[in-house]
């Protein structure tokens, strides 16, 4: 037997950690995973590893994962060969689409199509030939209010500045959990040494949330909000910094911030306050501080993005930073120069171009929000989804209203799973084409790098050989591509495999043949550890992509929505409002099928805090039932000290004692869906994101 140690890295999360993974060759010729351990060398992670790395192991040798196509005949499951099932998918949407329209057929990608490049090389290849306009993803569950405010502001719905972490001296998170999540929209390995590291040069780490979360733990002052209600805070502190003159001027060319203080002058820190629920001094000292700090970051992640007015909450984030001249600056907030750069190759992408055919929703980047997706099934008419694609994704628990996509999905004429497990979503295809395993196939990252805390890159070769009679995924789009093609009548453009497109996007770029870097794929190979390619350096003004060349601070969608926010009604008195939260050892549904990631403490209890249970006559551990507009689950309750008084939180991604639903592990564990209770119809109306946050409920013993 012989033993090899890999270098690669983890692509499970954002934090894209590097690891060591030692392999050994049976006597019987196979070849088992002995260990992975964080690579002490990667220029990025520096040996920094967290429990999903380490599940790698268990993905590759969970039985439960599909290795082979699957066929559902009634409620049983029949393996089919790769040709014919590729062949029963272009008969199937191409007769869908000839009698009902293109619109017909709809497509949702799961948030692993961006841990993966393959999907995110070839997946249009096929799904491009649809041409349809029902087309989904998990960014308007989680982080559209990004996208469209850099593609407002900056004209690139990429083009997000990133914290500069490593060299700020005032940090201010909110919304945001990077201890459990390893940053998101801030690629960022060993974040805990990263925060601390502010604290011991002297600097200030803030948390605002409406639950002490493990990253509040560690930081210099919490500070509790009403879910909701960040915009509140946030337009308390951008006025505060108008009208107490703490503003700075940047080197940078900007429009509308003039229209921006008369636009907000009503918007005080005193007629906030009883909207956040944050004090009007807190509001105003918060100012004072960030205004006085050399160099700060404000920083708003997910929880700001998944509420009523989460584009609001992006845009006063980018201009809390602006306005103190920490936009584009060192220990500010910077963009990133990433070796294969999506916003240098790419354009602008479009908003509201059309809209959903029953609400009328917008656009973004040709997507429309994943809240109509249901009603799209159900509702009768013209351009009625009649069929639907989905790629790594389980949207009956990562999206609103998990119980009515549920009984869409019972409805539909066909639907291809492009998954490796039969879950919550999949057990209603006719089809699962599974592809290999993370550690069977090489990998670059294009997302995670473009929102790194540094400028990195790396190439990751495959650990394991690909399993005879398996495919990767592009092998799957590019074999779907051929059969739908033919089965139309239309002439297929050649392609090549992604590791020829990365090694052209990296030639191409600014690191490229034409840089004293001159990377290539190959130069990639001979490093692998990674190659650090420095620090985030102010770089805004040349990147640029709007109309002008200059920053937007004002756009006009943004501002006419101010008006929604100044009549939005209070909150009811006694009212429970819903957040979700974040675990280490939890990313996707799938994740819940491994032992090293569900051992432990129990992670899907509803917290509550203690008074609220006391005054519903309630205890610690009880089993209670929780109520919203569109549903009712029930789940252990757990008093919590951390939650703010009237706030109460479930996790994402739980739920599995679903029938059909194949496995194992996962089924065995209590809890209970969050999206049972999320409501379809609470968005942020500007975006068309989920309003996953701020969910009012009632509960109550069960």
């Amino acid at each position: 037997m012989s033993k090899t140690l890999h270098h690669r890295a983890c692509h499970l999360c954002e934090a894209i950690c590097g690891l060591t993974i030692e392999t050994e060759v049976q006597d019987d010729g196979s070849t088992q995973i002995r260990s992975i351990k964080g690579d002490a060398q990667d220029t990025f992670s520096r040996g920094h590893i967290c429990p999903k790395a380490v599940a790698l192991q268990d993905i590759q040798s969970d039985p439960d994962r599909l290795r082979q196509p699957m066929r559902r005949v009634g409620t049983e499951w029949q393996a089919i060969a790769w040709d014919e099932a590729f062949e029963l998918v272009a008969e199937r949407l191409s007769e869908i689409q000839a009698r009902h329209g293109q619109n017909a057929v709809a497509i949702y990608q799961g948030n692993p199509s961006v841990h993966n490049y393959g999907l995110m090389t070839h997946s249009n290849y096929f799904l491009g030939q649809l041409k349809t306009r029902n087309r989904y993803s998990a960014t308007s569950v989680d982080q559209l209010p990004h996208h469209l405010t850099s593609h407002l502001m900056y004209g690139h719905g990429l083009l997000i500045p990133i914290p500069d972490v490593d060299h700020t001296d005032f940090m201010l998170i909110l919304g945001g959990n990077p201890l459990a999540s390893n940053g998101s929209i801030m690629t960022v390995p060993d974040v805990e040494k990263r925060l601390k590291a502010i604290q011991k040069r002297g600097g200030k780490l803030v948390v605002v949330d409406p639950r002490r979360s493990e990253t509040a733990a560690i930081a210099d002052q919490h500070v509790f909000v009403r879910p909701g209600q960040d915009a509140a805070l946030l337009f308390g502190l951008l006025n505060t910094l108008f009208e107490e003159h703490l503003t700075r001027s940047s080197h940078l060319p900007i429009e509308g911030v003039d229209e921006v203080r008369q636009a907000i002058a009503g918007f005080t820190a005193e007629t906030m306050s009883p909207r956040c629920g944050v004090p009007a001094d807190t509001i105003r000292q918060l100012a004072r501080d960030f205004a006085a700090a050399d160099t700060a970051v404000c920083y708003g992640r997910m929880g700001v993005s998944t509420q009523a007015f989460g584009t609001l909450c992006q845009w006063l984030v980018q201009l809390i930073n602006l306005v103190t001249g920490n936009l584009d600056r060192v220990g500010g907030v910077l963009c990133t120069e990433p070796a294969v750069d999506l916003v240098a190759s790419t354009s602008g992408g479009h908003f509201n171009r059309w809209q959903s055919r029953v609400s009328g929703l917008p656009e973004y980047g040709g997507e429309l929000p994943v809240s109509a997706l249901a009603e799209e099934m159900l509702t009768p008419g013209e351009g009625q989804v009649r069929a639907l694609i989905t790629v790594a994704g389980n949207p009956v628990l990562s999206t609103p209203n998990g119980r009515k996509l549920e009984q869409a999905l019972d409805g539909l004429e066909f639907m291809l799973s492009v998954d490796f497990y039969i879950n919550e979503t999949t057990r209603y295809a006719d089809l699962i084409l599974p592809p290999t395993a993370p550690l069977e196939h090489d990998h670059y990252d294009t997302t995670f790098n473009l929102f790194a805390v540094r400028n990195v890159t790396r190439f990751n070769e495959a650990v394991l050989a690909k399993p005879q009679g398996t495919l990767h995924d592009w092998e799957i789009f590019v074999a779907l591509a051929k059969a739908f093609a033919a089965k139309t009548g239309v002439d297929l453009k050649p392609t090549m495999a992604p590791e020829q497109m990365i090694d052209m996007g990296l030639r191409f770029g600014s690191y490229g043949d034409k840089s004293e870097h001159k990377l290539s794929l190959a130069s990639l190979r001979e490093h692998p550890h990674g190659l650090d390619l420095g620090a985030l350096k102010p770089n805004l003004a040349g990147r640029l992509k709007t109309a002008t060349k200059a920053v937007q601070a004002a756009p006009g969608i943004i501002l006419a929505d101010l008006q929604r926010f100044a009549e939005q009604p209070q909150a009811r008195a006694g009212e429970l409002l819903l957040i979700g939260r974040r675990h280490v050892r939890s990313n996707n549904s799938w994740m819940h099928n491994y032992h090293r990631l569900v051992k432990g403490k129990p992670r899907h209890q509803l917290l509550m805090n203690p008074a609220d249970l006391a005054q519903r006559g309630l205890a610690d551990g009880q089993r209670v039932r929780v109520q919203s507009r569109v549903g009712v689950i029930e789940v252990e309750v757990a008093a919590s000290e951390e939650m703010m008084a009237g706030v109460v939180s479930l996790p994402h991604g739980w739920g599995h004692a679903r029938p059909g639903v194949q496995m194992s592990i996962a089924s065995e564990q209590p809890g209970a869906s969050a999206n049972d209770l999320t409501d379809e119809r609470q968005l942020d109306s500007l975006s068309g994101n989920a309003a996953l946050n701020g969910v009012p409920v009632q509960v109550e013993a069960a």
